[in-house]
């Protein structure tokens, strides 16, 4: 191949279509998704109306994707490409981590576009330096009521409620506990951010593509006592602590944002239990705490008081 045919593309694009195009040369017959260079589309112009879904992707966080989320960095694209959940629709990915990524690339479906980009393209299209070099677009599984979700749960489960909370790093950090300790479902409030969101599905390393979640509506603890859960309320002031706790076979813990807590109406009526603290320290961070908790009911340990 002759670099000359493609004046102004960065070497290392022009090294990458030169390998793509000898694969495809040696490999007439490939099925698709059988390699990952044959399926590479290189994209020069940073106005490719290809690339919709990776523009502006910081406004476009805040403003919503209709039906749609952006997932980044290598270990969720690993997630993303197993999971069913969620339907993949296009990767983006900076040219110079095709090679290093070429088993993540080949593991999606055929009908998922692959586009790789030089770094100065790449970063004119999401509008700020993107130095992971990946990114990935896909369709929002739908959606779910929390009573359809929880009607799907049986035997011995555990849940995690979240109520107000909307750092989205508390948010990721819950789903990659929830992930770890085999948790069956996230429940989330109105007042919660958006679990798919850029940054909480980073945080959670891929968690939050495939712990089930839905949002709550009505009076959850009448949802909970409905499909057999014990509703367990997270308090600094709790008399009950954690390592006193047999842990039920159908529990919920119910967790606040830092700060506010938990409403008052949901600490009278559930049951309260406490993480103690040394030197009357009363703080701990909310996913640290959901660690914690769910630790303990998985394996039914006893926490040194």
């Amino acid at each position: 191949m002759d670099p000359r045919q493609y004046p102004g593309r960065p070497q290392r694009c022009v090294n990458l279509l030169a390998r793509r195009e000898r694969w495809i040369e040696r490999n007439p017959d490939h099925s698709p998704g059988a390699n990952a260079l044959s399926r590479i589309i290189l994209i020069d112009d940073p106005d490719d109306p290809r690339l919709a879904p990776f523009r502006e992707v910081r406004d476009r966080d805040v403003a919503g994707r209709h039906g749609g989320f952006i997932a980044e960095g290598e270990v969720v694209l690993r997630v993303l490409a197993r999971q069913r959940r969620h339907r993949a629709r296009s990767v983006l990915v900076a040219a110079k981590r095709v090679d290093a990524l070429a088993p993540i690339l080949s593991a999606f479906a055929g009908d998922v576009a692959i586009y790789a980009a030089g770094q100065q393209v790449m970063d004119a299209v999401v509008g700020f330096p993107i130095h992971r070099g990946i990114l990935a677009f896909a369709e929002r599984a739908p959606e779910e009521t929390a009573d359809t979700l929880l009607s799907k749960i049986e035997g011995p489960a555990r849940l995690v409620c979240l109520f107000g909370v909307s750092n989205h790093d508390n948010v990721g950090g819950v789903f990659r506990n929830a992930a770890a300790f085999g948790a069956a479902a996230v429940l989330l409030d109105g007042a919660c951010c958006d679990p798919l969101y850029r940054k909480a599905i980073r945080v959670s390393v891929g968690a939050a593509l495939t712990v089930p979640f839905a949002r709550l509506e009505g009076d959850p603890l009448d949802l909970l006592a409905r499909h057999g859960f014990e509703a367990l309320a997270l308090s600094p002031s709790a008399a009950t602590p954690l390592a006193d706790l047999a842990p039920p076979e159908r529990v919920a813990v119910l967790l606040g944002a830092e700060g506010a807590g938990l409403p008052g109406d949901l600490l009278a009526r559930a049951r309260a239990i406490s993480i103690p603290m040394s030197g009357g320290f009363d703080s701990l961070n909310l996913a640290t705490t959901s660690g914690i908790v769910l630790n303990h009911l998985a394996h039914g340990r006893r926490l040194p008081k």
